[in-house]
This record gives C-alpha cells, sequence and structure tokens, in this order.
C-alpha cells in the first residue's frame, strides 16, 4: 500500500514536476532570492526551487502533515511546516518571492491565502500562483473528467474552483492589493506508456479525481474505467496540460 505522498506523486507528481520549473521561471526565481513554497505537498516545487537556490534559501509550508513529513524526510535542509495558506507562521516581509503551485483551488479562502502570501513577500517582491485549467479542457485531468460528466452530470469536475479559468487569478490577486500583475498559460505535454499506466493512479484515492472513483460501485468504475480506455485509444497517449499562472508584486 502507498503511502500518501507516493499515491501523490503517482497521482499528480508525474505533471507537477514538469510544471515546477515552468512556474519558477514565470515567478522570477533566481540565486540570491529567500523563496516560500505554499502548500508544497511532497515537494515537487520544492526539488526545483532547492535546484536553483539551495537548500538553505527555501522555506515550505504545507496544512497536511503527512506530506510534510515526506518532504521534510525528502529535503531535510528545508524548514517545513505544517500550516494553512490563510495562516502563515511568519513575520511580514520575511521572503523575496512566495509561490503557491496547484494550491489555490484547494485553499479554504482563497483570498485570504492570496493576502498571507503577499503579507509574508518582501515590498515589490514576487507573489506567483498556477492552476490546471480545470474549466477550459487543458488541465491533465480533463479526459478523466469529462468522461466521468459523460456518466454522471453531476460529478463535480473542479471546474468551478478559484483559478480554474482564464483571467480569475488576476482578478484573485487585484483583491489580495497585488501589483504589476501579470499572466500567462503554461503548457507541456506529457506522454503515458500505456492505458494501465495512466489509469491506475485515479484509483489511488487522491485529490478529488481519486475521491471520486472511490465512491463509485464496481459496475460504475469498470464503466468508467472503459470509457476512459476508449478515449485513451482514440486520442493517444500523449496528454497535454495547461495551467493559468499569475504573478504580481507585494506592496
Amino acid at each position: 500500500m502507498f503511502s500518501s505522498a507516493e499515491s501523490y506523486d503517482r497521482f499528480m507528481g508525474r505533471y507537477s514536476r514538469l510544471l515546477a520549473p515552468l512556474f519558477a521561471d514565470f515567478a522570477g526565481v533566481e540565486p540570491g532570492q529567500r523563496v516560500l513554497d505554499v502548500g508544497c505537498g511532497p515537494g515537487a516545487l520544492v526539488a526545483e526551487l532547492v535546484q536553483r537556490l539551495g537548500s538553505d534559501s527555501v522555506d515550505a509550508v504545507d496544512p497536511s502533515p503527512e506530506f510534510v513529513a515526506a518532504a521534510r524526510e525528502r529535503f531535510p535542509g528545508i524548514e517545513i511546516e505544517v500550516a494553512s495558506a490563510e495562516q502563515l507562521p511568519f513575520a511580514a516581509g520575511s521572503f523575496d518571492a512566495a509561490l503557491a503551485q496547484l494550491v489555490v483551488h484547494f485553499m479554504l479562502d482563497p483570498l485570504a491565502g492570496m493576502c498571507e502570501l503577499g503579507r509574508v513577500t518582501k515590498a515589490r517582491g514576487v507573489v506567483a500562483a498556477c492552476v490546471w485549467d480545470l474549466d477550459g479542457g487543458g488541465s491533465p485531468l480533463s479526459r478523466f473528467w469529462e468522461e466521468a460528466r459523460a456518466l454522471d452530470p453531476d460529478a463535480d469536475d473542479e471546474s468551478t474552483r478559484t483559478g480554474a479559468r482564464e483571467g480569475q487569478l488576476g482578478r484573485l490577486f487585484e483583491e489580495a492589493g497585488l501589483t504589476n500583475i501579470e499572466e500567462t498559460a503554461l503548457t507541456f505535454r506529457v506522454g503515458h506508456s500505456s492505458f494501465g499506466e495512466w489509469w491506475e493512479p485515479f484509483t489511488l484515492g487522491v485529490g478529488p479525481a481519486g475521491t471520486y472513483v472511490a465512491g463509485l460501485s464496481v459496475e460504475q468504475r469498470e464503466e468508467l474505467r472503459n470509457r476512459c480506455e476508449a478515449r485513451f485509444v482514440r486520442d493517444g497517449p500523449v496528454i497535454g496540460a495547461l495551467a493559468w499562472a499569475a504573478r504580481g508584486q507585494s506592496t
């Protein structure tokens, strides 16, 4: 049985690891900065930040004790705390940049979370966030959710979550009082060796998609699996991934 961190790696890590360098580039992460990773999970973005900045220049938080434990084991030189985005345990102006990769749509209060990222960032420092294009069909999970909704129109496909639509992050940044806001789309493609390699992580109970699969009956799960397999055969093993990203400056 996989741990929660291992299950996350198999499910979302295959995509978030490829997203991390694109996101760090967009945020302008460079040597000499001290950077905070908010909602670090098991550490996909932490790994990229450490490679660029060194362990002494990276801090991270996540609300999940299991993810924090896993990240601490993987990155023993990093200060990693259990904390939510809405209540960051740092003094004002502690960081040159605060980043939130694939986190805003899970925040209980996204506006409060973004205000906190701005608070702990130095004046004119960078605050950046990104969220999958869950509303526009560009997410690496879109194939799954489209087939799920074909069987169950009431399935919560995450498309109504904050940041899942173009322009939403920019508006959130404005509400949070950030300035000089820029937005972009971060895109890449991922090949899968087989349908089974793509499908199996959905059965591990990770995230809304995993929770949805776990709640299906055996018959419903098999029907969804068959639809997804037919889609995989028709559209091919390469899946496109698009994340909406925004960056701004703290005041």
